[in-house]
């Protein structure tokens, strides 16, 4: 495909390279692709352009795209009051909020939040290296697919209401895979569903993201389910059961055990659920916090969750386990070794109170049993394995050995 320099700006058809690595990052390669629906454009003809942008070819064009950091830098926008300044306005969320500034163009966007992390500008050449990446080699981890662990309906579902991030939803779906909660529900995603955002941070828990679903209306997300709780960090004026974690999965599962549906609904990051969501729901769910540091992120949340459910299943590992990892039980672990037996640990007592007797260290006769008593309870305390007995008795002896004569 042929860039040209319009304007200052590296195109394609009129198109910048930036929108269209955007897309292509965005989304999967071919949803990219699809929703820019670009004459010509294909698999084939996208790498010239994500190389020109992953290699920064427009430096020596002197070019740069709107939305890139590099132009950011180039305009001389330094901080986030410079970027309000070249604005003559710019509207938060519904408006109520509004940010004059003295330059030109009026700039909308959902929140504050959202404004301050991305005023500066996307790193499109290092999105473009990742896309690039994708094209040539696939998606990473893309053979991992993973299974559910229950049949539908038998784990509760996680309902996220208007996530905000991509990289939250994958970190949920994370958090999802670890403790066995298959079922991931979306009410009004931000940024859209499905995303490939969501799916790098899920870090392998694909299967989880494949099975997500995208609701429009909070009502049709919990159509299903006959009983639902809602976490908050916030108390609310709602004459409703105030559970813990632990109480409302035991609640969860009684219900799930008598054949109904049950739902646990999380709040967005920046503000949580609102009353009025929270009024829908069968019970609240708080969990045991610092009371001055009482928000947490939403995938620990979810992961606190999880993990009581998890611990109640009776199918929790300790860890994972493989072909060459096999489950563990709390306690000492062995391995394959035993504790020594009481043969090996007595012939052990007797080789080093027999040299410690030759080296002296029993200076006072009638003080002798009470040392001996103490040293066994000492090394009976340890419970050492055979293997360790072992290397105790090589170590006395090598301590008595005259030095540089060999062993007798």
């Amino acid at each position: 495909m042929q860039i040209e320099i319009a304007d200052g700006t590296p195109c394609v058809q009129g198109v910048p390279v930036g929108a269209i690595v955007h897309a292509c990052h965005e989304k999967t390669l071919d949803a990219g692709l699809a929703a820019l629906a670009m004459p010509g454009l294909d698999r084939r003809t996208l790498e010239p352009v994500l190389t020109y942008c992953a290699e920064l070819r427009c430096e020596a064009d002197q070019a740069t795209c709107p939305g890139c950091k590099r132009r950011t830098e180039a305009e001389g926008i330094a901080t986030l009051d410079d970027f309000i300044a070249r604005h003559e306005e710019i509207v938060v969320g519904d408006g109520s909020v509004r940010l004059k500034g003295t330059g030109v163009g009026r700039l909308t966007t959902p929140a504050l939040a959202a404004l301050e992390k991305t005023w500066s500008g996307e790193n499109y050449w290092f999105w473009a290296r990742r896309v690039l990446r994708k094209l040539r080699h696939g998606i990473r981890r893309a053979h991992i697919r993973g299974n559910a662990i229950a049949p539908p309906g038998t784990t509760p579902s996680v309902i996220l209401i208007e996530p905000q991030l991509p990289d939250n939803i994958g970190m949920v779906a994370r958090a999802c895979a670890n403790f066995g909660l298959d079922d991931l529900r979306l009410v009004d995603p931000r940024d859209g569903w499905p995303n490939e955002k969501a799916r790098i941070a899920a870090s392998g828990a694909n299967y989880v993201i494949d099975d997500a679903a995208a609701y429009d209306t909070f009502d049709a997300a919990l159509g299903d389910l006959n009983w639902v709780c809602a976490t908050t960090a916030r108390q609310r004026d709602l004459r409703k059961p105030v559970l813990t974690p632990e109480q409302a999965v035991a609640e969860m599962r009684r219900r799930i055990g008598e054949g109904q549906r049950c739902g646990v609904i999380f709040g967005r990051e920046r503000n949580g659920l609102e009353t009025h969501e929270v009024a829908r729901a069968d019970a609240v769910v708080m969990i045991p916090v610092n009371s001055r540091f009482a928000s947490l992120n939403l995938a620990q949340a979810v992961l606190i969750l999880g993990y009581e459910w998890m611990r109640s299943s009776g199918q929790a590992t300790l860890g994972r386990v493989t072909t060459f990892e096999q489950p563990l039980s709390s306690g000492l672990y062995l391995n394959d070794q035993a504790p020594a037996t009481r043969e090996e640990l007595f012939a052990f007592f007797e080789h080093l109170e027999r040299e410690l007797e030759a080296q002296g260290f029993f200076s006072s006769p009638d003080k002798r049993p009470s040392v001996v008593n103490n040293l066994r309870t000492m090394f009976v305390r340890a419970e050492p394995t055979g293997q360790e007995v072992k290397t105790l008795r090589g170590i006395v002896a090598t301590l008595v050995r005259p030095k540089g004569q060999g062993r007798k």
